[in-house]
């Protein structure tokens, strides 16, 4: 069966998958990256792992896979294939695409960075299916974003478009590590949520999901910690509503597992920002959760088979056995 190897690299694991030609995955299997051997430990592990799910597809498979697609975090050169830099890694001017052709078989091979991937998948697969134009926010230890635009991620002339993370919104605000001050992610992150709750609350231990369940229970402390973080996502969100008319905003991450509890004040803090001229675009769940950077590297690795990629009008299917060798993953 004709298969194509996706691969999402983090920071303390992998997820992989074999992806059939009608967006059905075939096999699953996790591995943790080693990056606490350093980083060319890490960049051997992503190799013996694709060579291993290589292998996987010949032996059940009828064949080797045709291509593959990998996503990793930091800054990507999508074009020449290479992991340039991520912090978590410790890796820099890593040519992973060649690398890993070379590992298997020479089958063409493509690099993808972790988050436009992710949005990749829930444009085309998950809740941004059918929107012609779309932002996919995922709120996590920091903020990102994709751009899409007819089933393509856009990276911007030097890979860096969708970084509504970095977006001031309170000038003067607190000092972020690229150098500004009031950027998005320092008040509307999981981690900014975290950090504020925590001192709020005088629980060092206390994170974002213990804040929304204190609001969730009325507490006063927490409404305003919340608010605050709702009301700085809803002025980076404007900014970028108001550059990118997008039909969908998609808001994914640790935050948005709150659920209504995030969504509904967001989209009324959202709609009265919006003036005339606007359009108030559709702002929904992530729903692939942490399998749409798998999924998207996937799509990556079609796309260099077929112009049209795997048909999206399938629903993606999981095997029904369990992922080999998976032990828990941590969070990347």
């Amino acid at each position: 069966m004709r298969h194509v190897i996706a691969l999402d690299v983090g920071g303390t694991g992998m997820k992989a998958a074999l992806v059939g030609a009608d967006g059905t995955l075939l096999h699953e299997a996790r591995r943790p990256t080693g990056r606490e051997r350093g980083a060319d430990a890490v960049v051997e592990s992503i190799l013996d792992f694709a060579a291993e799910l290589r292998a996987h597809g010949a032996a059940h498979l009828g064949e080797s896979a045709a291509a593959a697609g990998v996503a990793v975090p930091g800054i990507v050169d999508a074009e020449r294939g290479i992991a340039v830099y991520a912090a978590n890694l410790g890796w820099s001017d890593v040519p992973l695409r060649d690398l890993l052709s070379a590992r298997l078989g020479s089958i063409p091979v493509t690099l993808g960075h972790d988050v436009r991937t992710g949005g990749l998948a829930e444009g085309r697969l998950g809740a941004g299916r059918g929107a012609a134009r779309f932002l996919f926010v995922p709120l996590g230890t920091g903020i990102a974003g994709a751009i899409g635009i007819n089933g393509v991620i856009e990276p911007g002339a030097h890979g860096s478009a969708g970084e509504i993370g970095h977006i001031v919104v309170r000038p003067g605000g607190p000092p972020c590590g690229c150098g500004q001050r009031g950027c998005l992610e320092r008040l509307a992150s999981a981690s900014a949520v975290s950090k504020a709750w925590a001192e709020a609350s005088g629980d060092p231990g206390a994170d974002a999901a213990d804040c929304a369940k204190a609001v969730r229970s009325g507490d006063p402390r927490a409404v305003e910690v919340w608010q605050h973080a709702v009301d700085a996502l809803a002025d980076g969100l404007l900014t970028a509503l108001t550059l990118l008319d997008p039909d969908t905003l998609i808001v994914g991450g640790g935050l948005a597992e709150a659920g209504d509890t995030l969504f509904t004040p967001l989209r009324q803090a959202v709609a009265d920002r919006v003036v005339q001229f606007q359009t108030l675009p559709e702002i929904v769940p992530a729903v692939l959760g942490d399998a749409a950077g798998c999924l998207g590297a996937g799509l990556l690795a079609w796309d260099l088979l077929t112009p049209e990629g795997p048909r999206t009008d399938t629903p993606i299917t999981t095997p029904t056995h369990s992922p080999t060798d998976a032990p828990p993953e941590v969070s990347t």
